[in-house]
């Protein structure tokens, strides 16, 4: 099965994937943007894109190495992503679906106020390009393609963790760390995640 957790930049998608892995027993994290670094990093100068996805090759790459996996690996899949163009959903999830994989898709949902409050307390302000995608995204994403919001303006990873694996019939391993030992594995995902 594939856990694939969309939602605006600021949403939560990378600390709720890192949480699903952490407690879902043969997991693994597969993370789409490493394609497009690769891709931005080895072409020529003057075709490059603003927005990676707009290649056809990152959604053929990503399409090809989630079923791949899938078919190869009898774990859950989880992949944090924000896709929001209802073309590139179709040439990776629901592709994937065509062809019999299973992919349960969630959207963290918030408003606009925590997105971008989310986005500050990671040092990203309301000129950032993650805050200038929020619109975008709020709007794209609330297309009828991208079912199963998860509202999360008042929850927390946890209850977010538990809801999405209650839906998706997951099992979780049960959860005894404490307040400091949780906020510090946030950290850990945070800084192991920041784009240079």
């Amino acid at each position: 099965m594939i856990v694939w957790i969309n939602g605006a930049f600021g949403s939560g998608k990378t600390q709720t994937a890192f949480e699903l892995h952490r407690r879902i027993p043969n997991s693994y994290v597969y993370d789409p943007e490493n394609v497009g670094f690769f891709i931005r990093k080895n072409i020529p100068s003057g075709l490059e894109k603003d927005d990676f996805q707009d290649f056809e090759m990152w959604r053929e790459f990503n399409f090809s190495m989630l079923k791949y996996i899938n078919d190869n690996y009898k774990g859950t899949i989880i992949v944090p992503m924000t896709v929001v163009n209802q073309k590139y959903f179709k040439d990776i999830v629901e592709k994937l679906r065509v062809d019999n994989i299973e992919v349960k898709h969630f959207v963290l949902w918030a408003s606009k106020e925590t997105l971008l409050k989310r986005l500050k307390s990671r040092a990203e302000g309301k000129d950032s390009w993650a805050a200038k995608q929020i619109d975008r995204c709020i709007e794209g994403l609330s297309k009828d393609l991208f079912k199963e919001h998860i509202h999360t303006d008042n929850l927390s990873i946890e209850e977010v963790v538990e809801k999405i694996a209650s839906l998706a019939n997951l099992e979780l391993l049960p959860d005894n760390r404490g307040k400091i030992a949780k906020a510090w594995h946030r950290i850990i995902v945070k800084l192991k995640h920041i784009r240079g």
